[in-house]
């Protein structure tokens, strides 16, 4: 796997870069910390960073003509900065920005339009039913078949996911998703090895990083496994040989056929039984805790973190979201 060089060597090429952080979504405290990581990062190489909390300040720090770039570190919707609203706010004045643009970060907020689009394109996703508040979960759980999960098609980090296996744990499960704004998923439960593939801008195009197969202490990588526990496992690569290869091609072509671009992180299930990938979701503005995958993938090819930074900052300067 080979990555081209850097394009830029200078840091003051980028110009002040405010580091776009917190928010008001429900993921608002693992946006907090990534963002911090992130400004170490860039401040270490020479960059002239600063913290920026949540989308109403960067608009006054704009103003005030302190904003050159963004490095949107932001989670989630509602606030959150991942769901196209930013994107759009920062295209209309013309501020370079990291991470996918308008389409993509919108598409890719949504969990089932982003399906509706890969099933268009032949790629594969697990069966999922849309649910409005108010439709009958028992003659769509039917449709589907138990065990399924039930999730807010517009949340991310595992918030509101439920899964469910059998009928007596429908109405608890939607009451949890139903907290949420927007429609309901019902999705076909995969039972299999849970995986992650990173994509990093590489020259004009963009590269996948080796996967990451997640083996968490617990029966599922929920909340608590992917930012507090100490004793989940992840193994890059997840996979070998040609199934290696078969879901770095399917991740990258489930990222560009979402109209994404710049980074982000595809998540994947892949069957036990059968080894079918399963596509899940894209991530178009990924964690950078600790606890974080796409640093783990990226020192694989030897990465490292302030390097990642870099590159992701970097891909700002390109077409699409830098324009």
């Amino acid at each position: 796997m080979q990555f081209a060089d850097p394009r830029a060597t200078d840091p003051a090429v980028f110009g002040r870069v405010a580091v776009l952080m917190g928010g008001t979504s429900s993921e608002r405290e693992v946006s907090l910390d990534s963002g911090r990581n992130v400004l170490d990062a860039l401040r270490a190489r020479g960059v002239d960073a600063f913290a920026v909390d949540g989308i109403p300040a960067l608009v006054d720090a704009i103003r005030a003509g302190k904003v050159d770039r963004v490095f949107n570190i932001l989670h989630g919707n509602k606030g959150g900065g991942e769901d196209g609203v930013l994107q759009g706010l920062l295209t209309a004045l013309g501020v370079p920005f990291t991470g996918s643009d308008v389409l993509g970060s919108a598409l890719a907020m949504d969990k089932i339009r982003t399906k509706q689009v890969w099933l268009s394109v032949g790629l594969p996703t697990p069966r999922y039913v849309r649910l409005a508040k108010g439709d009958d979960v028992h003659a769509a759980a039917r449709q589907i078949g138990l065990p399924l999960i039930i999730k807010p098609s517009c949340e991310g980090s595992s918030v509101g996911v439920s899964r469910v296996h059998d009928e007596a744990g429908l109405a608890e499960a939607v009451a949890l998703a139903a907290r949420y704004p927007g429609e309901m998923l019902m999705e076909q439960l995969v039972v299999g090895d849970e995986l992650t593939v990173g994509i990093l801008a590489n020259g004009e195009g963009h590269t996948a990083l080796p996967s990451i197969r997640i083996v968490p202490k617990g029966e599922w990588y929920d909340y608590n496994a992917k930012y507090i526990a100490e004793d989940t496992q992840y193994l890059c690569p997840g996979l070998e040989g040609e199934a290696e290869t078969e879901i770095r091609r399917i991740a990258l072509a489930a990222f560009i056929a979402a109209g994404c671009n710049g980074w982000g992180r595809v998540d994947v299930m892949r069957d036990r039984a059968t080894g079918q990938f399963y596509l899940l979701e894209v991530n178009t503005a990924p964690g950078m805790t600790s606890h974080s995958l796409v640093p783990k993938a990226a020192r694989q090819v030897g990465i490292g973190f302030e390097d990642l930074c870099w590159r992701v900052l970097e891909s700002s300067l390109q077409g699409g979201a830098a324009a």
